[in-house]
């Protein structure tokens, strides 16, 4: 059975453009000049919602990771707020992958990017750019704006396409945002209305009050969505890429990510049989996580084990 770290939690800020980006560096105990995984959260979520259950278990793997929420969301400053800007979550990538390589405490050659849902799409385009990561993973990624945004109901799709455009004139003429639920039930006006994915999001973090406090976002993103395939870019990628998917996803439709998983040179493919919001959740989480270790184990974990001793 491999070694199990302790490892030291540390709350730390870093700047993306004008605003600073929350996040949580853990290192673990022992372990000299270790690999460091930077993660980050999908669409309209925030690191509470389990990101803590994956840096932790990187951690006691002897891995450093760094989880941070993007500017206007969770413990980050940006006004207003739940804003989804695709350019400030791009910079705030490349803004977090610059605070991990300043730490000199890390092995810089070995910095990962990890991205779950609309983050994986994030890491995908992050990959084929950032020539210095050492290797990604990307859980039930985003690949296919048309795919994702049309997998709703023409008519929600409507309704939301017109909140997108009430909301953009509102930004224009300086006004708050128009906001429309982040997720919700069959039959909810909301982003993702997908059979269980409320009450899986509401399990993963336990906490269903702050989770009702921050369950919206700006419907601006409604327009753009639809126009944003990071799949695209998954030929450019030459480094090892591991890309879990879920069987019965009906949020990211696992055909698009199927087929963009092939173009990916070095991508290894795993498939779940689980729903898009159940690979955080019990009892599909520990088979996760432990592919996920034995995927950083491979490609960048050399010299770990012998450093710790």
């Amino acid at each position: 059975m491999s070694r199990q770290f302790s490892y030291v939690r540390s709350d730390v800020w870093f700047t993306s453009g004008d605003a600073r980006c929350a996040a949580w560096l853990y290192r673990p105990d022992g372990v000299v000049n270790p690999p460091i995984v930077v993660l980050a959260h999908g669409f309209a979520a925030f690191r509470e919602l389990r990101l803590d259950a994956y840096a932790s278990k990187f951690a006691q793997a002897g891995y450093a990771a760094l989880v941070f929420d993007y500017r206007h969301w969770g413990a980050s400053d940006g006004s207003p707020r739940r804003v989804l800007d695709l350019a400030e979550q791009h910079a705030d990538w490349d803004a977090a992958i610059a605070y991990a390589r300043s730490l000199d405490w890390v092995d810089t050659r070995r910095v990962v990017a990890w991205g779950t849902s609309f983050a994986g799409g994030h890491v995908l385009r992050l990959a084929a750019r950032d020539r210095g990561l050492a290797a990604a993973i990307v859980q039930v990624p985003h690949v296919s704006g048309p795919a994702s945004a049309f997998s709703q109901s023409p008519a929600l799709v409507s309704r939301l396409i017109i909140a997108g455009v009430r909301d953009q004139i509102r930004a224009w003429t300086g006004r708050e945002p128009y906001r429309v639920a982040a997720v919700g039930r069959p039959g909810d006006f909301a982003m993702m209305t997908s059979p269980g994915a409320y009450e899986q999001v509401e399990r993963m973090g336990g906490m269903r009050e702050e989770l009702l406090a921050e369950n919206d976002v700006a419907a601006r993103i409604a327009l753009r969505v639809p126009f944003y395939s990071p799949g695209r870019y998954a030929a450019d990628i030459d480094i090892p890429v591991l890309v879990q998917l879920a069987a019965r996803d009906d949020v990211t439709p696992i055909d698009k990510a199927q087929a963009v998983a092939r173009r990916i040179r070095k991508g290894e493919v795993h498939t779940y049989d689980c729903a898009h919001f159940e690979p955080y959740l019990d009892p599909y989480f520990d088979t996760i996580i432990a592919d996920q270790i034995n995927f950083l184990d491979r490609h960048v974990g050399e010299g770990r084990e012998s450093s710790a001793r």
